[in-house]
């Protein structure tokens, strides 16, 4: 370890013992605040690339069980959760897309169309994001369908992980399609499993929002993030290969020379449409998107597109299920434990006396925040969203835009953290994007998310809700 890593460890230890042994604030019980020190620490650890995130989480999941602050069943139940069985199938079938050539064919199709730029390229995986959103419940299955066309085209842009071109284009296009997501999870109701959800909340509170006041609701800000995000990473992680102006012709002559489609395309494709049909109709029918995703895999391995071996290579699947679950399981104790609405409770005392405008920004900015302690956008959603609502609709702030900013931040937080969205695991588990970055690069977007619908989003809302 060099110097700087020695000093930034032995302040995080030192920071992480004076939490531990301080008293517990706001009636926070000793063993929730001691949860707390571990994932906090946890967080330092990974935001200072002292640890890989696996090892960090490992570490975390270790004395979590051992100093007592968590039963082990509670632990370890993130393994069992669906949706992140579902980040794991669906990463291993993107995979299966790219080494079939389906991804490949894709990908040149987009150059051959868009690859002028990286910039072009950017702008249109986000472009492809929010037109097939509506048919998604699930940004997790929609990450999926996603990873596997970036994965491509980063290839063909000749950036590749391992060899030191990963910069090249491959980290931008990743970053923006991750990015992406936060926004077409924002445009539409039926894009993000959480949306209706909240939707129900509000109806409680005498607040209705439908799929065409939603929509109406978002599309101004949601256009102008969507601008603006491919421009902003351009900007701020940007790619070392900036002009392509020749890769559209090279895209045709590839596309030539791969011929017709092969019958291991064919049979990704086949199998691959019939997960997005399955997956978009289980926002209408009880269809598990994990089991789909394991059909789906099973079917690729029966056929030997994805081969026994290709399994075997895919560690960074099972690293990704194992980190993911830990930090969940984590988050979703100090949810139940009562520190989430502690937190945001004591926030709120302080908001008396504040003009409505004052109140709401307060609220919309805190809510965000949070969310660096939060796993899940639904268990974001479950624990605080009701609380911000109320408080909101109390202290004078019109209904309709507290709600549906609520909602928006939900979805344009997710990539505040690595851990923020159960979508930024598959593109972390790329490699051409480490966890450092999400926290500075993925932050960046987020602020800018926050800055966007706050300033344009506000007056459109209530000028359309009146």
């Amino acid at each position: 370890m060099n110097r700087k890593r020695i000093i930034s460890s032995a302040l995080l230890i030192t920071f992480a013992l004076v939490l531990w042994f301080l008293p517990p604030p706001l009636e926070i019980s000793l063993s929730t605040w001691h949860l707390f020190t571990i994932f906090i620490t946890t967080i330092g650890v990974i935001l200072f690339d002292l640890l890989p995130i696996i090892a960090a989480s490992v570490i975390a999941l270790a004395i979590s069980v051992l100093s007592g602050v968590i039963e082990p069943a509670k632990a370890y139940a993130g393994f069992s959760e669906s949706f992140i069985l579902l980040i794991v199938a669906a990463f291993l079938v993107s995979h299966a897309v790219h080494k079939s050539g389906l991804g490949k064919r894709l990908s040149l199709h987009i150059i051959r169309r868009f690859g002028h730029s990286t910039l072009g390229l950017g702008y249109s995986v986000v472009a492809t994001d929010i037109l097939i959103a509506p048919a998604f419940p699930s940004n997790t299955a929609r990450s999926g369908v996603l990873y596997p066309i970036v994965y491509g085209l980063a290839h063909d842009c000749g950036s590749k992980v391992g060899d030191n071109t990963h910069k090249k284009a491959g980290s931008y296009l990743m970053m923006t399609s991750m990015a992406g997501l936060t926004v077409s999870s924002s445009l539409w109701l039926t894009a993000m499993a959480v949306n209706p959800v909240g939707v129900e909340i509000a109806s409680k509170m005498g607040i209705h929002i439908t799929f065409g006041l939603w929509l109406l609701y978002a599309l101004i800000p949601t256009l102008a993030a969507f601008f603006l995000i491919p421009w902003f990473l351009y900007r701020i992680y940007p790619p070392e290969l900036k002009d392509t102006p020749e890769a559209p012709e090279k895209a045709r002559e590839a596309l030539s020379v791969m011929g017709p489609i092969s019958r291991n395309e064919w049979i990704t494709g086949s199998v691959f449409l019939g997960m997005l049909l399955l997956w978009s109709l289980s926002g209408i029918f009880p269809i598990d998107k994990a089991a789909v995703a394991f059909g789906g895999l099973g079917i690729l391995m029966a056929t030997r597109v994805f081969g026994i071996d290709d399994f075997r290579s895919q560690g960074e699947a099972l690293s990704t299920l194992i980190w993911f679950a830990i930090l969940f399981a984590l988050s979703t104790q100090l949810a139940e434990q009562g520190f989430m609405s502690a937190v945001a409770k004591h926030f709120t005392l302080y908001l008396d006396g504040f003009s409505w405008i004052s109140v709401y920004v307060l609220l919309v900015v805190i809510y965000v925040l949070i969310h660096y302690l939060f796993v899940s956008q639904s268990a974001h959603l479950l624990a605080l969203y009701g609380i911000f609502l109320s408080v909101g609709i109390s202290a004078g702030v019109p209904g309709v835009l507290m709600a549906m900013m609520l909602l928006f931040a939900t979805n344009f937080n997710a990539t505040v953290t690595p851990q923020g969205s159960s979508c930024n695991a598959i593109y972390l588990s790329s490699g051409y994007i480490n966890a450092r970055d999400i926290y500075l690069y993925g932050g960046a977007v987020t602020f800018m998310n926050l800055i966007v619908y706050l300033m344009i989003g506000t007056p459109w809302i209530l000028a359309v809700s009146r």
